[in-house]
């Protein structure tokens, strides 16, 4: 596969890179297994700790540079990138302060002699990595990984390239010592055989589902231990009880932030039906504020899709969901007279189960709407779905939320709010999205050796 920057908002090549060869991978492969068997394994908590600070703040210092590249080669509202470059390093930060609590040996009650429970890092891991966070998902993979003991290569997306360079360098610069942390430009081939290498222990992919059957697929032929951050059709729930003015605010946001390329995204809105009316127009509404332009501007609010090709298939999708009857409220086309890969906000309506889209994921500024008569229609709609990420239910009974939410079939729900990523938060779904979590206590427990110690 080609590794090239092509800028969403010109269509044009800004640098091109090379797969690596075989020998080089080789190389790169045993400078990793070194690394994790004569160094870093070995470093203490406090010196692992020392590296990945000096990695947050030099994050923070590079911040601005960052967030352009993130910008240059994916498309994302320069704010957003640089809300995304602060929120890595307080990931980067937060395993740092907390992962040897968090792997502290625990003593288990015996009726016969004494027994603990100690975690050990397992070896090198291989992480494959997207496009749409190109920081943020990186760092919730290498920072519990790498304070855990164990040593990362990651193949990043080919269309995040120099993002994926400067996150190595910084890595580097931080005083990772040569090995433990590895940047990839390899191809389809390459992956399969990185994750059949003996010396690969554990496989951790985010992205699509295709992309996570043929991994974690690949990895449980060879008996190794994965986690899968796959794709999300979050429902949106509001109910007849809820902040309009909330609802509306955090449906814009959770929908068209990141140009509505996000897992986590409000994908399904659906609404009961004695407010249904009311929403629907605040929400058209706020949509149609949202204005194309440059996303290194910082009045620009709708940024370019990651490519053409992401463009050309929801623009598929769209004209398939009204061909099969569905009616179109708002958008639904290219924006013309822009190079860039922009797609007016869109909100579609009477999507029927036997819809050909029905049950796929809409990645981009997409909304789907859906009238219920009541909250037991709302977790039904919600839940016939392949997947299971997140969700959000908006109402101003916060038992009643938790309650609604104790019946959504997914791995997070938000009340009152979109999904947001916070690093002391637990990430993951479940059914197609994906199994394993990341971030929080949970995301360093993923690949490390739980071992039992008893003493009799």
């Amino acid at each position: 596969m080609a590794y090239r920057s092509i800028n969403p908002y010109t269509n044009t090549v800004e640098k091109s890179f090379d797969e690596v060869s075989d020998p080089q991978l080789q190389g790169k492969l045993h400078a990793a297994q070194a690394c994790f068997e004569s160094i870093w394994r070995d470093q203490s908590f406090a010196q692992r700790k020392a590296v990945l600070k000096r990695a947050a703040a030099l994050m923070r210092e590079r911040q601005e540079a960052l967030a352009k590249l993130a910008t240059l080669e994916m498309g994302k509202l320069i704010a957003q990138s640089t809300s995304e470059v602060a929120l890595s390093a307080a990931i980067i930060d937060y395993y740092a302060d907390h992962a040897e609590a968090f792997l502290a040996p625990e003593p288990l009650k015996t009726d016969k002699g004494q027994a603990v429970v100690e975690s050990s890092p397992i070896g090198v891991l291989f992480g494959v990595e997207p496009w749409n966070y190109p920081y943020y998902q990186v760092a919730r993979f290498a920072a519990p990984s790498l304070m855990a003991g164990n040593v990362v290569m990651v193949k990043h997306s080919s269309n995040v390239p120099q993002c994926a360079l400067a996150f190595e360098q910084l890595m580097r610069d931080a005083g990772l010592p040569s090995g433990a942390y590895t940047n990839l430009f390899v191809s389809k081939d390459q992956v399969s055989a990185l994750i059949d290498d003996k010396r690969v222990r554990g496989v951790a992919l985010t992205g699509s589902e295709a992309a996570g059957a043929v991994v974690a697929a690949r990895a449980g032929q060879n008996l190794k231990k994965s986690t899968m951050e796959l794709g999300g059709s979050d429902a949106f729930i509001v109910l007849e009880d809820a902040d309009m003015a909330r609802a509306v605010e955090q449906a814009v946001s959770g929908r068209m932030g990141n140009a509505g390329q996000d897992c986590t995204a409000s994908k399904r809105f659906i609404v009961l039906e004695a407010v249904a009316d009311d929403f629907l127009e605040k929400f058209k509404a706020a949509m149609a504020q949202c204005k194309p332009g440059d996303p290194m501007d910082e009045r620009s609010t709708l940024a370019p899709l990651s490519s053409v090709e992401a463009l050309d298939k929801l623009e598929h999708q769209v004209n398939t969901a009204v061909q099969h009857g569905a009616k179109l409220v708002m958008g639904g086309e290219r924006v013309a007279g822009t190079k860039g890969n922009f797609m007016q906000p869109t909100i579609l309506t009477d999507i029927a189960e036997n819809n050909p889209v029905f049950s796929e994921e809409f990645f981009g500024p997409v909304a789907l709407f859906f009238r219920v008569p009541d909250e037991a229609a709302a977790v039904a709609l919600a839940n016939n779905s392949p997947f299971g990420l997140g969700g959000s239910v908006f109402t101003q009974d916060a038992e009643r939320g938790r309650q609604v939410a104790r019946r959504i079939d997914t791995g997070m729900v938000f009340i009152n709010s979109a999904a947001v990523s916070l690093p002391d938060l637990p990430f993951g779904g479940v059914k197609n999205s994906g199994y394993g979590r990341e971030l929080s206590a949970a995301g360093i427990q993923e690949f490390v050796n739980r071992k039992l110690i008893r003493v009799a």
